[in-house]
């Protein structure tokens, strides 16, 4: 991602959604495309996962779904097998809506700049798991949540949005990620709106409006 990359706006807007357990995200996202607020279309939905609720829930509302077990598959293997559904979907970008698998490089090579994922931190701090945990240990007085692009590091691509939200000296890592997901379900289908109408550039680590 060296050097400045402008990108037009996209006829398309097909969006692929994967996850791997009971999927708010991808609901709210589901939301905001039902009421016009997202001018997309879900084309699929994916889980590692067979029996993960999101995929249930995707089903319930009408939605392509697809699932392929992740269990002793060697990870370029399995992302072959997942990047050829989304293709087959004609996908335009991949949403991961906790997704709990680090996506390889030859994935993201197939679908550049066109991987977002949503992070309950304010990145770069506190990448992985259990983030709001991580944040009340190290007693930092304001967390958030984080909307990037996605390359072949963990939670480590370009930083489309983020939102901060205060951290209370009576917060559990319950009570903080509460709050936090009220900000995610906001802030990723305004992230997916700014991606799919083009008006941005990158220019190093930095993506910046146009």
């Amino acid at each position: 991602m060296n050097g400045s990359k402008t990108h037009p706006a996209s006829a398309g807007r097909r969006l692929g959604i994967l996850l791997s357990g009971r999927g708010s995200n991808f609901e709210a996202i589901a939301r905001n495309v039902a009421t016009g607020n997202l001018n997309a279309e879900i084309a699929l939905v994916f889980s590692n996962r067979p029996s993960a609720p999101g995929l249930a829930r995707a089903r319930e509302l009408g939605f392509a779904v697809a699932s392929i077990e992740s269990s002793n598959i060697d990870r370029e293997a399995y992302d072959r097998q997942v990047a050829a559904l989304l293709e087959e979907h004609a996908v335009d970008l991949v949403c991961l809506a906790g997704y709990m698998r680090l996506l390889s490089g030859a994935f993201v090579a197939r679908f550049p700049q066109r991987v977002l994922n949503i992070h309950p931190s304010l990145l770069p701090a506190f990448p992985g798991l259990d983030a709001q945990y991580q944040a009340l240990a190290h007693g930092v007085k304001v967390a958030g949540c984080t909307v990037h692009f996605v390359d072949e590091h963990l939670d480590g691509g370009p930083i489309l949005l983020q939102a901060a939200v205060p951290v209370h000296d009576d917060d559990t890592a319950e009570t903080l990620s509460a709050r936090i997901l009220v900000e995610e379900h906001r802030l990723y289908s305004e992230a997916i709106a700014w991606v799919l109408a083009g008006n941005y550039r990158v220019e190093g680590r930095r993506v910046l409006k146009t």
